[in-house]
């Protein structure tokens, strides 16, 4: 599993995305639907996040991963 996400990517998702998603579900209701499926968005996102490697973007072909050409 070779990543395929650039580094703003990774930041993007883990400074930006992943928590506004939890201050949404807090917001809306720590108990709601709503909430619970924000709060599994947000752990999606800091764990692709971390990994570098996001499933959907393999099923897409999309790679923003800067790779040196040599």
């Amino acid at each position: 599993m070779s990543q395929n996400m650039s580094i703003l990517d990774r930041r993007l998702r883990s400074i930006l995305v992943a928590p506004v998603a939890v201050v949404i579900g807090v917001l809306i209701g720590p108990g709601s639907v709503g909430a619970i499926i924000l709060y599994a968005f947000a752990v999606i996102m800091l764990a692709t996040g971390a990994a570098g490697y996001c499933p959907l973007y393999s099923v897409f072909h999309l790679d923003s991963h800067a790779r040196r050409r040599v």
